[in-house]
């Protein structure tokens, strides 16, 4: 049976360790904002590459760390289900310009992306302080043994 949740790697040497506790803490995210995962790909990818997708999809010549399509509304009110893009490459330059680890600013745009799903959005100044709490707040969900 298949996962409602996959993982995917493009052109990086990038693996995600503990899936499947991953797997738990996304579905916790999830329900925490009423909504159940039916079909959500986490695509791991370079710049270059979600800098393609960026021109191609959302018509920006820019680099991101992260592009969400959300095709919840293909199954139904209170679903999650998407592509979440994710440019390991600007997660772990975000990373030194937070002062962060890189688990945990990969664990915080994975997040992100869920958020977006769940209805959450980041383009006003006040949209994006609370994005930040739900972000915290999502982070907080992490059992200790994946974030060590």
């Amino acid at each position: 049976m298949p996962q409602p949740i996959s993982f995917h790697f493009i052109n990086t040497p990038f693996q995600l360790r503990q899936r499947d506790e991953i797997r738990k803490w996304l579905s916790k995210i999830a329900k925490s904002h009423h909504h159940n995962i039916v079909g959500l790909q986490y695509i791991f990818c370079t710049d270059d590459y979600l800098l393609e997708i960026n021109k191609q999809f959302l018509n920006h010549n820019t680099f991101t760390d992260i592009i969400t399509f959300d095709y919840s509304k293909d199954y139904g009110r209170n679903t999650a289900a998407g592509e979440i893009y994710i440019s390991i490459d600007r997660v772990r330059e975000n990373a030194k310009t937070f002062q962060a680890r890189t688990l945990d600013e990969v664990h915080r745009v994975m997040a992100h992306g869920l958020l977006h799903i769940c209805g959450f959005r980041d383009k006003t100044a006040k949209e994006q302080v609370q994005m930040r709490k739900q972000e915290e707040n999502a982070l907080a969900l992490r059992q200790r043994k994946i974030t060590a």
